[in-house]
């Protein structure tokens, strides 16, 4: 059995897209057990220069979902911040991000394998092929940004650990 494009990031967008859902869900009855307000939460930072939870979760969607999207069309632009989000917004829209990559198959996915992607910020143009854009920069910040947001959750006090970040596991049946 070959080891696929939609294997190396779909299945683990997945994996990690529930555990982070799962972990924002645990992590507000935590808070609302404590008395802290979710709107506090999604404007938490581990450092001043850093930005918030809420644009960790944003980024988690939009390396996942829309890391496929633009491998679909050919283009990837920086997310758009809904800096209006809430915590329930932000649970939304990690539930929305799993519905629509549980929704692609396999074929569709490895089927985008060497077309061209170009990632926009302002006048810059970075090429990449799929493969390169999925795996070198998508991948890694998806990564990234689902580990802050969970560095984030722990530093508030929510009860997590390395499991809740790991999600389910792909064992074998």
């Amino acid at each position: 059995m070959a080891f696929s494009l939609y294997d190396a990031t779909v299945a683990n967008y997945l994996q990690i897209l529930g555990a982070v859902g799962a972990s924002l869900e645990k992590s507000l009855a935590h808070f609302r057990e404590k008395g802290v307000d979710p709107a506090e939460i999604v404007e938490t930072r581990l450092a001043p220069d850093m930005l918030p939870l809420r644009f960790q979760i944003v980024s988690v969607a939009h390396h996942s979902r829309g890391a496929i999207e633009a491998a679909q069309n050919g283009v990837f632009l920086p997310p758009s911040g809904k800096t209006d989000l809430d915590y329930a917004g932000l649970q939304a829209l990690v539930t929305e991000a799993q519905h629509e990559l549980s929704a692609l198959t396999p074929e569709a996915v490895d089927a985008l394998a060497g077309r061209d992607v170009t990632f926009k910020l302002g006048e810059r143009a970075l090429p990449f092929t799929t493969e390169g854009f999925l795996m070198s920069f998508s991948l890694p910040n998806f990564f990234f940004h689902a580990t802050t947001a969970y560095d984030i959750l722990r530093h508030k006090g929510a009860p997590l650990g390395k499991r809740d970040f790991m999600g389910r596991l792909k064992l074998r049946t």
